[in-house]
């Protein structure tokens, strides 16, 4: 099973959905936000529109990382879209492991994470902490 969910994130990896390039970014986008992991320099950026009930119309990611981060804001992008900002905020890590099938690493859960942590960021304004039990890097812990 393990080998579906691998092939599946790869897929993901080489063919992103709602990837900056080959879309083009949205022009004035709603919500936006970008940050990177700390750990390993993966770099991510969401845009969102919002529709008038305020649920997420449409979003583009841009940036760059390994498999694990693109492919979850691949996998992700298409489960948010059309669903409320409020929702979004409250999202956790659960959400992504699960998109994702597979076990992850303590040293690579925070790419698996960073999409979550950019889109609950653009949803809430600011920037959202990391998840709970998410290593910390160097400079977090004061190493």
């Amino acid at each position: 099973m393990d080998e579906l969910y691998r092939e599946n994130i790869l897929e993901h990896y080489k063919q992103p959905k709602n990837w900056s390039p080959p879309l083009p970014e949205l022009p004035e986008p709603d919500l936006e936000f970008e940050d990177f992991n700390p750990l390993c320099g993966d770099e991510l950026k969401v845009q969102i529109k919002v529709d008038g009930d305020n649920r997420v119309e449409e979003l583009r990611f841009s940036g760059h990382g390994c498999a694990i981060s693109q492919a979850s804001a691949s996998m992700a992008s298409d489960e948010v879209i059309g669903m409320p900002v409020e929702e979004l905020v409250r999202l956790d890590k659960s959400f992504i492991l699960e998109l994702l099938g597979i076990d992850i690493s303590a040293t690579r859960m925070k790419c698996a994470l960073l999409s979550l942590k950019v889109l609950k960021s653009a949803g809430l304004g600011q920037a959202a902490a990391w998840e709970a039990e998410t290593p910390p890097s160097a400079a977090e812990s004061g190493a």
